[in-house]
Parts: structure tokens; sequence; C-alpha cells
């Protein structure tokens, strides 16, 4: 069967014809040089190293796991090569800041590379995508010692980087933390506690490990507003950026974990550990959520790449495997992918990851805008727009990609239960996409809670009203009206029910018992909306890719899209059904 074959021909399309890379980011300063030719060319070359390089790592890789030996951790036969051959290819640098030695490119090329790597090879995936949220973490907030002293190595890749939140008893609620900072007297600290679930916390590449570290103060006062954010090396490094000695952490255990296997999850002891503040003392959250923000957009895509990946396989062998008669009864055996519930199965799949690649692109864009567009009312309402859509990202990718890979698991009935076809690895990966970085509860909350009543409801309003006007323009489109009209359907029942919520927020019981509702109806609103863009491009139907995309819409509009019905009656009818119940007798 077919191995993992990169989208290239998808995400052309969408950078030259639908969403107009040239026109909003080669403008940008700084990517004046950077057209979607470019862009495509370095993502075709990804895409090859993460095929060839990449995916024949998986199962195995998922199959010997890491292990943990004397106090040193070990990667699955054959990481720690292709990591190293990642790095000298300069992909761990891609959309890093020239002024520490990277790339510089656009954050749309990074967005795209991580969901190939993570359709490749999730585990790997973590690796670089947890390097590059502790850099953004450092570059904004670090003092320009530390900067110069990290971001160079963390940048190219030759040195990684981790975050170390959860503790035992401090998981989403991090106010609990108990580790401790104590000032040594230099301007530096000894961190002293343990934290679990611990990505990428050690490895065998070599290099260095630069782990930012959640702890208190030995003056803090408690809850969140106690918590300083601190960096701390796994060798210390010598003033002519030489490591040194090892510095006072180790690993406890290996976590034994339902997926990701290839990735070492590790309980870290820091034993007087020596680290620098990073940020303002007591500011600690604030400097992480840097950090946390873009991971949980890195997430979300790791969800789309599951889908992909794994709908890819399951369509390949749909068409491959021959079980039945037709219709008609005329053949027989017939491959599966002529039975119409595998068919929707596969329609669901790709009716899910080709609107949320574009959403995906669009809102790299944003960000790509908000920090270097000159004027300062574009960044400004760009950079509202990613916060609206992170956590919609980050959860909604994350639940309809491991829903992509439960049913793309179906497809193969009893083969895909087994290990030898891959699919249930799928399934086992992609579950912790819907946990880690915030669940997609919490996600769903920080949309109702927080982002939605952000300029007293004005920025959601903004974005509704960008969706119209695509709309409109669309519906001119013989080919897109029936994709446009069913997603201004859906737009007025997201507007209804954001109304609903809004006035309501004095309610917490309400707005919590909507907030995953709501969270879905938006996603699916914003897929239509980018369904109706592809659809108002593919017109002319001339290639098999434009034939897809008009057959998929309209199977999105008839079949995915009557799921806001639903999610607004229940979003109406309020929790009180839910709070009912006494705990006792659950």
């Amino acid at each position: 069967m077919a191995s993992y074959n990169p989208p290239i021909d998808d995400i052309a399309f969408l950078l030259n014809e639908v969403l107009d890379f040239d026109g909003q980011v080669q403008t940008l300063p700084g990517y004046e040089e950077v057209n979607a030719e470019l862009a495509v060319s370095v993502l075709e070359e990804a895409g090859k190293f993460c095929a060839g390089e990449l995916e024949p790592l998986n199962r195995p890789a998922d199959e010997e796991g890491c292990k943990l030996e004397n106090g040193v951790v070990s990667t699955p036969k054959g990481i720690a090569d292709a990591y190293k051959a990642f790095v000298a290819a300069g992909w761990g640098g891609l959309s890093g800041s020239p002024e520490f030695d990277g790339q510089g490119l656009p954050r749309v090329t990074q967005i795209l590379l991580d969901e190939m790597l993570s359709s490749a090879n999730l585990s790997f995936g973590l690796f670089p995508g947890l390097t590059r949220g502790a850099v953004e973490a450092i570059e904004h907030h670090a003092s320009e010692e530390l900067k110069a002293k990290y971001l160079p190595k963390m940048i190219s890749g030759e040195w990684t980087g981790a975050m170390a939140l959860t503790e035992s008893s401090a998981g989403t609620d991090l106010g609990l933390l108990s580790t401790r900072a104590e000032p040594v007297g230099d301007g530096s600290y000894k961190i002293k506690g343990t934290k679990i679930f611990i990505s990428s916390g050690d490895q065998d590449f070599g290099g260095n490990i630069i782990h930012l570290v959640l702890a208190r103060l030995p003056d803090a006062p408690k809850g969140v507003k106690g918590i300083s954010l601190f960096l701390s090396p796994k060798f210390l490094v010598n003033e002519d950026g030489s490591l040194g000695e090892r510095n006072g952490m180790s690993v406890g255990s290996l976590e034994h974990k339902m997926g990701i296997h290839g990735q070492p999850t590790c309980v870290m002891n820091y034993d007087g550990a020596i680290g620098w503040l990073v940020g303002e003392p007591g500011r600690g959250l604030n400097a992480m959520f840097t950090m946390m923000n873009a991971e949980r957009l890195f997430v979300g895509i790791q969800g789309l790449g599951i889908a992909e990946a794994a709908n890819q396989k399951a369509a390949n062998y749909a068409r491959e495997r021959l079980q039945g008669r037709s219709l008609d009864g005329s053949r027989g055996p017939v491959p599966i992918i002529e039975h119409p519930d595998v068919r929707k199965m596969l329609l669901t799949g790709r009716a899910f990851i080709e609107p949320a690649r574009a959403l995906a692109i669009w809102t790299a864009m944003q960000m790509d805008i908000a920090t270097r567009h000159p004027d300062a009312e574009a960044r400004k309402r760009a950079d509202g727009f990613v916060a609206l859509l992170t956590p919609v990202v980050k959860a909604a990718f994350t639940d309809f990609g491991f829903e992509t890979a439960v049913i793309s698991q179906q497809v193969f009935g009893g083969h895909g239960y087994i290990r030898e076809w891959g699919m249930e690895q799928f399934v086992r990966d992609a579950r912790i996409t819907q946990i880690y970085e915030g669940t997609n509860g919490v996600q769903a909350m920080d949309l109702v809670g927080r982002k939605l009543p952000l300029e007293n409801g004005d920025l959601a309003n903004r974005f509704f009203d960008l969706i119209k006007q695509d709309l409109q323009a669309a519906s001119l489109v013989p080919a897109a009206e029936k994709i446009t009209a069913a997603t201004a359907a859906a737009l007025d029942r997201l507007e209804r029910s954001t109304r609903s919520i809004l006035t309501g927020q004095s309610d917490p019981t309400a707005a919590g018992a909507a907030a995953t509702d709501y969270l879905r109806l938006f996603a699916l609103t914003a897929f239509g909306w980018m369904w109706a863009k592809m659809a108002a491009k593919a017109t002319d139907a001339d290639t098999p890719l434009k034939v897809r995309k008009l057959a998929v819409a309209g199977f999105f509009a008839d079949r995915m899209l009557p799921q806001t019905l639903g999610l607004e009656a229940m979003i109406a009818n309020g929790g009180a059904s839910i709070i009912a119940l006494n705990p006792d007798l659950f």
C-alpha cells in the first residue's frame, strides 16, 4: 500500500488561488522575496524528508518505545539520526528569527511543515515543535544575555527545548504548584521540585536541552500571581558557548502512555538545578502563555496531520480491498469504496481536513500580519483574530482529527485493529492531542469565557462580518451557491448562540454547559467559510483537485453542516439538566 503522500497540490491551490499568499504575506516587511512559488518549493522538499525519512520510522518507533536505563534516556532506533539529519537540512530554523541565525520564513510555511511532520511521525514532530515554543517564550520575555546565549542553537535545532509546568497536584490549576526557586546571589536560582508529563524532557541526540520551568520564589504569594518562569539547561553553558557540567536535574521515570511511544515523556526531578529568571518575578504565566499559545496552535495542527495520514491510508485501502457486491448486485466482489457507508467515512474525514488546512493557513497569515504589518490597526485586528481562533484550532482540529482517525480505522474493519496496518497507532497517538496543552474542555471555556467577551463582543462580530463578506462574494459563483447558502444558515445559528452566551455571562453554569457545543458550532461554521472560498475558486473544475473540491464541499453542506442545527438547540437548552443530578448519584 502507498505510504504517506504530502498534500503539496492542495497546499499550492490554497496559497495561489484561495488565500492569496502573495498579496497577504509577500507584501509584509521582510517577506518581499518569499512568494507562493518559493513557499511551495520549500514545502515540497520538506514533504520529501517527512515521507522518506520520518514516516518509515513511525511504526517501528512506536513498537520499540523510549527507554530509561541508569538515568539515561534512549529514543527508538533511527530517531536520533533522523533528528540530526533534520537539523543538518535546516528544517529546525525554518521560521526562526534571522537575528539569531534562523531562516525567517513566514509562519505559514512553518505550520504546513508541522502538519507534514505530524502526518509522518507525530512523536518526532514534538522535538522541534516544543523547541520552537520555548524559543518564542525566550525571545519575547528573556534578557538580551539569555537570548544571545541560547537562541541561536535552539533555533537551529542543535539544542532542544521543553516546558515544565505540570505537577502531580497541579495540572490545569497551576496556582497549586509547589516547585521552589531559591536565589543564589549571583542572579541565578536553584530550582527544587518534581514535574510530570514533560515531553522531550530528555533525549539522546547530543547537545543541550533547555527547560522552561514554572516555580515559586521564597516570598511569592499563593496562587498564579506567585509563579515565576526560569530557564534551566540540562548542561550549564560556558562563557565560550561550549557545554559545561551537568545541571542538577534528572529523569525520575518515563511515563507509560497510550500513544506517542517514540516521544520520551518524563518525570523530571529538579534537585537544585541552576536557572535564570525569564521575564518579571511573579509573571511567569504571562511568559509561559507565549509558549503555550504557540503550542496550542501546534497541537491543533497535529490533529490535522494525523487525520490526513489516516484518511490517506483508509482511501488507499478502500480502493484495493475487495468485499461484497455492487449496489445493483451485478458485480462482486467489488472494492469497498463502492459501498456508501465506506464512502461516507472517507468523505467525512476529507470534509474536515481540507477546510481545516485552509483555516490553519489563514490563521498563520494573521500571525504574520500581527507581527509585521506596518499599520498598527492592522496588526491589532490580526492579533485579535489569532486570539479568537487559538482555542478553536486547538480543540476542533484535535476533536475532528481524532474522529477522523477512528473512522479511518473503521474502514479497515478487523485489519484496522491490529498493528500491521498502522491504523490503531493513529488512534492512540491522536488521543493525546485532545488532552495536552490544555484539555479541549478548557479550550472551549477559554473561547466562551475569555475570547467572546473581548471588546464587548466586537472581536467576534468582526470575524463574523468577515465571513459574511466572503460568503457574499462566493454566492455570485454558481458552483459555490450550495455551500454558501448552507454556511450562511450556520452562521446565523452561530450568531444567535453567541448573543445568547454573551447575554448570559452572569450564569457560569450556562456558559460551562454550552462551551464545547459552541466551539464545535463555531468550527463547523468556519470550515463552511473555507469551503465556500475554495468552491468559488474551483468553479471551472478543470483539474481532478477542483472536481474533488466541489464534490466534497457538497458533502460538507449536506452531511456535516446540519450538525449545527442540533448544536444550536443544545446550547439553547441551557445547563439545568447537566447539574440536576446529585453528585452522589453518579
